[in-house]
C-alpha cells in the first residue's frame, strides 16, 4: 500500500512539472503547436479548464494555474498524510 501512495505522490509531482512547462510554453510564440506542446495541452487543459470557468482572467493575466497548483499541492499533502497512517 505504501508503494501505491508513494507512486501517486510521485505522479502528482510529475504532473505539477508538466503544468509548469505548459505555462512557460505560453510565453513563447508557436511553442504549443509542436508535438510536445500538443501533448502537454492534451493533459493539462482538462485540469485547468474547470479553474478557468470559476476564475476569469484578469485582463491578459490568467491566475487559474495558481489555484490549480494549490489544489495539486493539497492533493499531494493529502496523499502524503495517508503515507503516515500506514
Amino acid at each position: 500500500m505504501i508503494i501505491v501512495i508513494q507512486g501517486i505522490a510521485f505522479l502528482i509531482e510529475i504532473y505539477s512539472w508538466a503544468l509548469i512547462i505548459y505555462i512557460l510554453m505560453s510565453w513563447f510564440p508557436g511553442a504549443r503547436e509542436n508535438a510536445f506542446g500538443r501533448f502537454l495541452s492534451s493533459i493539462c487543459e482538462p485540469f485547468l479548464e474547470p479553474f478557468r470557468k470559476i476564475i476569469p482572467p484578469l485582463g491578459m493575466i490568467d491566475i487559474s494555474p495558481i489555484v490549480a497548483f494549490i489544489v495539486l499541492n493539497l492533493a499531494k499533502k493529502g496523499v502524503q498524510q495517508l503515507y503516515f497512517w500506514f
